[in-house]
């Protein structure tokens, strides 16, 4: 979370729209030097809160067009409002997709950096791997990917249960047919992305389809893009019910992501944003989870299980995405199930 001085900055400048550097050291209640100012300015540009424009004694600073998607959200004061009292976007964002993230990188330098280490610790520890080993790590991380995603929509099955019911095709006692059928769906879709690695490679929504007509199989879901209005428990934000704006808006998202350069932005970005759209009349989050995992597999990056996040903050981070189109929440959640899962597996 930011400090008090930077939470100050901050302010400071929303309430003079641009200001210069010694206005802020002028203005700032808090007993910091100019040197300390310049450098939480610094800071805060890094991470895409502030831009600024003119040179030298001219510069002036500005909140930047990203801070919304990008700053750091209290979640505990945020959700001490009830549903009815939070202030929210209640309509899908037209601007989100093909203006505002397209314009954006949702990750500073410095939380690349350590995303780019991790990887590089993957690559060298999969280079160690005999390809047996490699298969037996990835089917590890298949079952607890399979378990948690599952877990996230409600399924009761424990870990144990589902490696059975993966590995064994053991139900469990006392559960439902359907609840076998989903994580079954799981490892089917998983099992899909290893033996086509370049599948997803350009991203259409034809694809995306495709991946979702795997996991709603035998769930008496409908396929393809749905053409009523689903709503979202927890919150009021209502998705787009015109099939043609859907459409639309998968489109955008096919090419903002077909136009990132980075593979943890864009495998970020397919998390959230299938999400938001909710294009499917049912099993969106776990397309997501699935798509953003193929297009990491597909660029030989590590995928993510989620095997340790904690099933309410996964919700609550994507209910902020959803009211404030806020990813910060989101992105913790990622940075820290991509590291648990190359300290993890192989």
């Amino acid at each position: 979370m930011m400090d008090k001085r930077e939470l100050e900055i901050i302010e400071l400048i929303k309430l003079k729209q641009e200001i210069s550097s010694k206005e802020i050291f002028e203005h700032i209640s808090t007993s910091i030097s100019y040197a300390t100012v310049k450098r939480l300015l610094s800071k805060l540009i890094d991470e895409n809160l502030l831009t600024k424009k003119g040179q030298g004694k001219a510069t002036k600073y500005l909140i930047s067009p990203t801070y919304e998607i990008l700053f750091p959200v209290d979640m505990e004061k945020y959700y001490e409002k009830e549903i009815d009292e939070r202030e929210i976007k209640e309509s899908f964002n037209f601007q989100l997709i093909p203006k505002t993230l397209k314009e954006c990188s949702v990750f500073t330098a410095n939380e690349l950096d350590q995303l780019s280490l991790l990887q590089n610790k993957f690559e060298k520890n999969i280079s160690q791997l005999s390809e047996m080993e490699y298969k037996k790590e990835l089917e590890r991380l298949a079952i607890d990917l399979s378990w948690k995603s599952s877990q996230i929509e409600g399924n009761t099955y424990s870990l144990l249960e589902t490696e059975r019911l993966l590995k064994e095709k053991e139900t469990a006692s006392g559960k439902t047919k359907e609840e076998a059928i989903m994580l079954l769906n799981h490892k089917e879709a998983i099992d899909f992305i290893v033996e086509n690695p370049d599948y997803l490679i350009p991203l259409s929504v034809p694809k995306i389809e495709d991946i979702h007509s795997i996991l709603i199989k035998d769930l008496g879901v409908d396929k393809n893009i749905r053409k009523g209005r689903v709503g979202i428990s927890g919150t009021n934000y209502r998705p787009l019910d015109n099939v043609y704006q859907i459409s639309e808006a998968l489109s955008n998202m096919c090419e903002l992501v077909n136009s990132k350069k980075n593979i943890f932005e864009k495998a970020l970005l397919l998390l959230v944003l299938i999400s938001y759209i909710q294009p499917f009349v049912d099993g969106n989050k776990r397309t997501a989870r699935i798509v953003s995992n193929a297009l990491l597999m597909n660029h030989k990056y590590c995928p993510i299980s989620y095997r340790t996040v904690d099933s309410v903050e996964y919700k609550k981070a994507m209910l902020l995405f959803y009211e404030q189109n806020n990813i910060s929440s989101f992105k913790e959640i990622f940075i820290d199930q991509f590291k648990f899962a190359v300290n993890t597996y192989f």
